[in-house]
């Protein structure tokens, strides 16, 4: 197995950043800060292009962990580049009112809830980016975005760009060492920030990210497996099969001549 040289992948991925926003005529870029390694390394990377960084937080009813992280981050991130602002717009007001304009059982369902949430958010992040001419750069991870389809469609999924898609979750927190990333938000546990409590990613998946990476790139024999290996490749294949409406572009229906 291949190591990355992350001083390398940092300056690559700075590059193509700076590249893409040209092309684009873009003046920099904005990006959702939710307090995680993930959004903590893109914006980073973005920051270093030396472009316009928004750093937009947008909380909901957020637990105060993750508030707090998202604010030291971006105290951090301010205080180390010049081009970097930022913008918090708290839109817990505004997503109970959407709750009143729509059928209780919607609102008992918490899973479309959670992802309405990240919904409001990515209209957010388009509306200030726009207006400020900006792309919104995703956080999704290899493992999130082609693996298990761990994102919800049309929310953080709705992006202009997508800086770190190639990168393992382990390989973004050792790039997030890289680039100085503050230590509270590279040791957290991994979360979307979309439920009112403190589970992790780990306990919505069922297995955790290093493990979810074995099972991406396993191609051999099962009946050697032991029975977690097993557990983890059937939970990695069955979200995999599940999520494949989120990695392939929109069916279209072609009308035959």
């Amino acid at each position: 197995m291949y190591i990355l040289n992350y001083s390398k992948v940092k300056d690559h991925i700075v590059d193509w950043l700076s590249s893409y926003a040209n092309n684009a005529f873009a003046k920099g870029f904005i990006i959702g800060i939710s307090g995680g390694v993930d959004s903590a390394l893109t914006s980073t990377l973005c920051a270093l292009t030396g472009k316009k960084v928004i750093l937009l937080s947008m909380p909901i009813r957020q637990t105060k962990a993750e508030f707090d992280r998202a604010n030291e981050h971006i105290k951090n991130l301010k205080s180390r580049f010049c081009n970097v602002s930022s913008i918090e717009t708290n839109l817990t007001e505004t997503f109970t009112q959407f709750e009143k304009s729509i059928p209780s059982d919607v609102v008992e369902n918490h899973l479309a809830m959670a992802n309405s949430r990240s919904r409001l958010r990515m209209m957010t992040l388009y509306a200030i980016g726009q207006a400020n001419g900006c792309l919104v750069a995703g956080t999704g991870n290899k493992v999130e975005d082609f693996g298990v389809g761990f994102y919800t469609k049309y929310g953080d999924g709705g992006v202009d760009i997508s800086p770190i898609a190639d990168l393992m979750k382990t390989e973004v927190w050792n790039l997030a060492k890289e680039v100085d990333v503050v230590e509270s938000i590279i040791t957290a546990k991994p979360t979307d920030g979309l439920f009112e409590d403190e589970r992790s990613d780990e306990d919505q998946i069922g297995a955790s990210y290093p493990e979810l990476e074995w099972a991406m790139e396993y191609k051999g024999d099962t009946s050697n497996l032991s029975e977690r290996q097993k557990e983890v490749l059937n939970i990695y294949t069955k979200l995999n099969r599940a999520n494949q409406h989120k990695m392939n572009p929109i069916p279209v229906c072609v009308i035959p001549k």
